[in-house]
């Protein structure tokens, strides 16, 4: 299995805190190294899912994406978008991998947020990764708004650089 998911995996399993939960993620691995047609579908169902929780949801986003399925977008958007460094840095590489091409305009959006600048890093390290027409622009108008802040981001400023 995959470096980067072998890391989620051992992140998700330290932060189980129930028996249920442990057993939840034991199937959902077993459900993963099926890698079937009809598992990637029932990945693509926990995406969707009411009350599945946001560990289930990054897992088989991540999956999905990995293998460039564009069901996973949304998700991992949102994942991208979260207050959690490590869950942002994942969704930023999965991103990349996909394909999609709503991809730049997402982390365009997310990295010039201006209520949601704490948490632009991962999108803005994306968007220098695609080299995207939305890209520059972006990126510009983020490292802007940081030079003229009265707090600033210095790690954002170089990431925008």
């Amino acid at each position: 299995m995959d470096e980067e998911f072998r890391t989620l995996t051992e992140r998700v399993r330290a932060s189980l805190s129930t028996p249920q939960e442990t057993a939840a993620h034991a199937s959902l691995l077993a459900l993963v190294r099926q890698g079937t047609p009809a598992a990637r579908e029932q990945l693509a169902r926990i995406l969707v899912a009411p009350e599945q929780p946001l560990w289930a949801r990054e897992t088989a986003a991540f999956v999905l994406g990995s293998a460039g399925d564009r069901r996973a977008f949304e998700t991992l958007v949102l994942l991208l978008n979260y207050r959690e460094p490590a869950r942002c840095a994942t969704a930023a590489r999965v991103l990349a991998r996909l394909g999609d091409p709503r991809t730049a305009r997402a982390a365009a959006a997310l990295a010039t947020n201006p209520l949601r600048t704490a948490y632009s890093l991962h999108p803005i390290r994306l968007l220098v990764e695609l080299r995207a027409a939305e890209s520059v622009p972006s990126l510009v108008a983020a490292l802007e708004r940081q030079l003229a802040a009265r707090d600033r981001h210095w790690a954002i400023a170089r990431a925008c650089v």
